[in-house]
């Protein structure tokens, strides 16, 4: 970044958004960052140890957050905190204007759209499947609900959302399931 520019002006990728968000929230290893995703934002937004490492050294050069080595147990291990810079930069994309990215990347969705090209039980077993899958989900959501929300709010807001778009997405698809299996009903020869 230029002598020039503003700490809210630097552009963040998807991956850097969320190291900064773990890292806020308590100084942080690239281990301990992949395992707070698997336990909390994987649900909508995942990140890969592939991504974590590289995204670190990227927010290192760039000042944003700062790495102490704290070797632990004979193995080399490096903790980041957020830098004045990192905290603007993060609050900075917190506060930015416009419309958030979405993007959903759903086989089931994907299957449904399609499923004209096949048999009316196939589109019924892979709405079950869609079904199976946000079940599994919800309880994994429920899992964590006590000790979240004994957390901050903007967590375990997140996960109340969570839970009621996955209890929709299992309602719609119990509708849906009966709503195809009447019509796969009226289809059949006498």
């Amino acid at each position: 970044m230029d002598a020039g520019s503003s700490p809210t002006t630097v552009e963040l990728s998807a991956t850097g958004r969320v190291i900064l968000g773990m890292i806020a929230l308590g100084r942080r290893t690239g281990y301990d960052i992949k395992q707070l995703v698997d336990k909390s934002t994987r649900h909508f937004w995942a990140a890969s140890y592939g991504q974590i490492y590289p995204e670190l050294k990227q927010l290192e050069d760039q000042g944003l957050v700062a790495g102490r080595p704290e070797p632990t147990g004979g193995r080399a291990r490096t903790v980041y905190t957020l830098t004045p810079t990192g905290e603007a930069a993060l609050r900075g994309w917190l506060e930015s204007g416009g419309e958030p990215l979405y993007e959903l990347r759903d086989e089931g969705m994907l299957k449904l759209f399609f499923s004209d090209f096949t048999e009316p039980a196939q589109r019924i077993e892979n709405i079950r499947a869609m079904r199976a899958r946000q079940e599994r989900k919800l309880e994994a959501l429920r899992a964590i609900e006590e000790a979240a929300s004994q957390g901050p709010a903007g967590p375990y807001s997140t996960l109340q959302l969570g839970i009621g778009l996955t209890t929709w997405i299992i309602d719609w698809c119990h509708a849906t399931e009966r709503q195809f299996a009447a019509r796969s009903q009226e289809d059949k020869p006498l």
